[in-house]
């Protein structure tokens, strides 16, 4: 089977950011499945890795990234339980093992979904780890509940890249909050107000720009941008009692006893924390995933997909990469094959 992958980190300029190369398709056992992929989509998590991952080695073997994808189930390991051969399925797969810039890729069945009918490979690819990301952080490290929460308000930093083009949805239609969503430029702007945010604000200027739209503060903030960049900003317009969560990380170390007299929780939130570390509640990645594709099937909410890229090939992956690296993305790009 053909894959795409690289031995050593090189800018995306590079000629070798990424190669083609050929390898033999896996075969199942255990819980995996193998899946023959149909389509994937890219993540800051592909550059970031490849980046980073090899700076100062060159692998004997090529390392292969990408972690979204839709394909149909073609065969399964023996302890298997959740699907059959030919069931259509989507993830964003398990950071410690091989990605899905490949034709077959072989994946845990706790962490897949069976993938929505009534949209594009395309679409569907672009939705599983921003929408694990985006469910996470809301319902497992905020706990929302929309009886006890719905009306309250959300301030998302960073509402039209991929994740927040999701979170914008689900805190809108599954959780009932008010939501606010930063951006600045007249077509991210537009692409939270289509998501559905209630007031768009600027975040070169959030405090204020938050106040303008008519809040003092905000129940809850979720952070898919810079921890560090935002956090006194965060800490004077979280609620008392409120709650932030962060996908981003930091640089310097975060002033959690600003948060202290408001009595305010933070959470951090790793999508790849269950199968990491194959958490007993690994299957509920399965589950979620299931509740996502019939929230697509249904029209509850749409796919953020903004641009499709047609063939497998190292070109494309290095235009998709490119584009994530620009910082100017709006929503998620896929890749059909």
């Amino acid at each position: 089977m053909k894959a795409i992958g690289f031995t050593t980190s090189h800018p995306i300029s590079h000629e070798e950011s990424f190669m083609e190369f050929h390898k033999d398709v896996p075969e199942p056992e255990g819980r995996d499945l193998l899946v023959k992929i149909e389509a994937i989509s890219v993540n800051p998590v592909d550059y970031k890795i490849r980046q980073n991952s090899t700076l100062e080695t060159v692998l004997e073997d090529p390392k292969i990234i990408g972690w979204d994808a839709i394909g149909t189930v073609v065969s399964m390991g023996e302890s298997t339980e959740l699907f059959k051969k030919g069931d259509r399925v989507f993830y964003a797969g398990d950071l410690t093992r091989p990605g899905s810039n490949q034709e077959y890729q072989l994946i845990d069945e706790r962490i897949v979904g069976f993938a929505p009918k009534k949209i594009t490979a395309p679409q569907a690819a672009s939705m599983p780890l921003t929408s694990l990301t985006a469910w996470e952080l809301l319902f497992d490290r905020i706990r929302l509940s929309q009886d006890r929460d719905k009306g309250k308000t959300l301030l998302i930093i960073g509402g039209a890249g991929g994740v927040g083009s999701i979170a914008i949805q689900l805190a809108k239609k599954v959780a009932g909050l008010t939501v606010l969503a930063t951006a600045s430029r007249p077509e991210t702007k537009a692409w939270c107000e289509k998501m559905g945010a209630d007031h768009v604000v600027d975040h070169r200027d959030l405090v204020h720009q938050v106040h303008e739209a008519g809040f003092k503060e905000v129940d809850f903030i979720a952070d898919f941008v810079d921890t560090n960049g935002y956090w006194d900003s965060m800490v004077e317009l979280i609620k008392p009692q409120g709650h932030i969560a962060s996908i981003t990380g930091n640089e310097t170390p975060i002033l959690l006893n600003k948060l202290k007299t408001k009595s305010v929780s933070f959470s951090w939130e790793f999508m790849y924390t269950r199968s990491m570390y194959q958490t007993d509640d690994m299957i509920e990645q399965h589950h979620i995933l299931n509740r996502v594709a019939g929230l697509l099937d249904s029209g509850t909410i749409i796919s953020t997909l903004n641009h499709v890229l047609n063939g497998f090939t190292v070109a494309n992956l290095n235009e998709a990469n490119e584009l994530l690296e620009s910082n100017k993305t709006i929503g998620k790009i896929a890749i059909e094959f």
